[in-house]
């Protein structure tokens, strides 16, 4: 199955994602191009972001957020979701919450962070055998940033992706599915925030990237080697047609997002002239491609 040709009206892509939020700012354009292309898109949350906090100012005193922060936040993905085009599916799993403090706490148990791997992936296999993706996008093994439902979230996603199409494993969740592609997100490529960050200089204006970039280009003890992002970019996929629909995405999450904050300091038609890609690694393929891709569905149309 893994190696035949895909009619357009048949592609389909899941984004495996450990909150809600997490499909707006990584990735929304993306999906949104391919949804505008025709193929069906599905974003799996594994958590509901139970514990997150409030990160917009204007709704620090917000009723619901403070009574019932679950129940905003599906709200929330329902309308982000509605937004960018994607179908969706809760995955089930308690919010890890992300610990802090020196010595670290421990996470709360019973938190998607602390699950066994095969209880983890299991709804995540049911739902590749059910949805048939062609293709999937999650995290690297640092989770993207080490929060550790974004982690569990990679874990869980490699285990899907090599475990779907086994008869032999999973045999409750369905029928077998082997997807053909396997894509890390780079929604913190350090080679696009230096694009921008230096755009923006030359035009005279401040940098809101000016901290990332100089932790980036630390040196190391020899003095020489700036730092590198694990996984290369592999593929670019252009989408800054598709950035206005991202960022009304992001604001749909409106307890997790300043409107006047990071992911909006800089202007679209400046992110569509200097970078109008989202960026991703391709780690696994079933099917032969070339390298760079301009398409996740390399190799399958």
């Amino acid at each position: 199955m893994a190696a035949q040709q895909v009619k357009q009206g048949e592609l389909r892509l899941l984004a495996v994602h450990a909150h809600p939020d997490d499909e707006s700012s990584k990735g929304a354009a993306m999906m949104a191009s391919y949804r505008a292309q025709g193929a069906r898109v599905m974003v799996a949350s594994c958590t509901g972001g139970e514990r997150g906090d409030v990160q917009n100012p204007a709704l620090a005193a917000d009723p619901h957020a403070l009574r019932d922060m679950a129940g905003a936040r599906r709200l929330e993905m329902a309308k982000a979701a509605s937004i960018i085009g994607i179908e969706h599916r809760w995955l089930g799993f308690v919010d890890s919450g992300l610990p802090e403090g020196d010595p670290l706490p421990p996470l709360p148990p019973g938190c998607f962070a602390l699950q066994p791997l095969e209880r983890a992936a299991a709804p995540l296999v049911r739902l590749v055998r059910e949805f048939k993706p062609q293709v999937i996008v999650s995290y690297d093994e640092n989770g993207g940033y080490p929060h550790p439902d974004h982690i569990m979230a990679h874990r869980v996603a490699v285990e899907a992706f090599h475990a779907a199409g086994d008869p032999e494993r999973y045999p409750d969740a369905g029928a077998p599915w082997q997807p053909s592609k396997l894509y890390y997100d780079l929604a913190f490529n350090p080679q696009r925030f230096r694009a921008l960050h230096d755009a923006l200089e030359e035009a005279g204006m401040n940098s809101p990237y000016a901290e990332w970039i100089a932790s980036w280009l630390e040196a190391d003890a020899e003095g020489n080697k700036p730092a590198r992002g694990q996984h290369p970019a592999t593929t670019q996929i252009e989408c800054g047609d598709f950035f206005e629909v991202r960022d009304n995405a992001l604001r749909a999450h409106a307890t997790q997002v300043d409107p006047q904050g990071f992911f909006f300091a800089v202007s679209l038609d400046l992110q569509r002239k200097v970078w109008p890609w989202e960026d991703y690694s391709l780690i696994e393929s079933l099917v032969p491609t070339e390298l760079p891709e301009r398409d996740l569905f390399a190799g399958l149309r």
